[in-house]
């Protein structure tokens, strides 16, 4: 969670997968050129001020905020113009962890199912001494079910920690559709959070290019396809 993103050292791999990370890495795939991570609402919103053109999403205990142009949905950002675009970005777990582990770690990549195989290859090609995986959790205050999976799965395919030689990828899908966190993707009043994004979200290895994250030539975090 966030105290470990900000201690995170080595390579480290945040990951959020309802729904910040997951997002980021469609978001990529479907043409946008970056997306720039925050963690404050007011800092997003003067980021927007700044760049007029970008998408502004967000949320805050999983629902959208008052004036962005869309909550933390994939399938919402999705339906809207990408190419060439830069969205700014700034949940309530995935972009806290993403700027505290910029602090501390040599190299950071987001963590998701749907670019799993591509992320360790990534981890693999910088041949590490130490890899730091960080499920962000509920909020970025308790574990999760679908970022402890995600950290389990990582760990299997690094050939390293307690999973290493038990994960069971078989009963994937069940078992995040079993996750509390999945209830509101079938849920008809939570019009924030579309049935739609839990097929996006537990999509297994589906893009083949890793998100890392670095500096943009004004400064600011940003996150970006590796390779490129």
């Amino acid at each position: 969670m966030l105290a470990g993103a900000a201690s995170a050292t080595g390579v480290a791999v945040i990951i959020d997968v309802f729904r910040a990370c997951s997002l980021v890495a469609h978001a990529l795939a479907a043409g946008a050129s970056r997306v720039l991570p925050v963690a404050g609402i007011d800092e997003a919103r003067a980021l927007k001020a700044v760049l007029p053109e970008a998408l502004l999403a967000g949320e805050r205990y999983a629902k959208p905020l008052p004036g962005f142009d869309c909550g933390n949905s994939p399938t919402e950002v999705l339906a809207r113009p990408l190419a060439g675009r830069t969205i700014i970005h700034t949940t309530h777990a995935g972009t806290q962890g993403l700027t505290a582990a910029a602090q501390s770690a040599e190299r950071v990549f987001t963590g998701a199912f749907v670019n799993a195989a591509a992320t360790v290859a990534a981890v693999r090609t910088l041949s590490p001494t130490v890899v730091t995986l960080v499920a962000m959790g509920q909020e970025a205050r308790e574990p999760c079910v679908e970022d402890e999976v995600c950290a389990a799965l990582l760990a299997t395919r690094l050939g390293a920690g307690p999973f290493a030689d038990s994960f069971d990828e078989a009963d994937l899908t069940a078992r995040l559709r079993a996750a509390p966190a999945a209830a509101k993707f079938f849920d008809p009043a939570a019009d924030w959070a579309p049935e739609g994004d839990f097929a996006l979200c537990a999509a297994l290895d589906q893009l083949p290019f890793a998100v890392a994250l670095g500096r943009s030539d004004e400064g600011w975090l940003e996150l970006r396809r590796w390779p490129a």
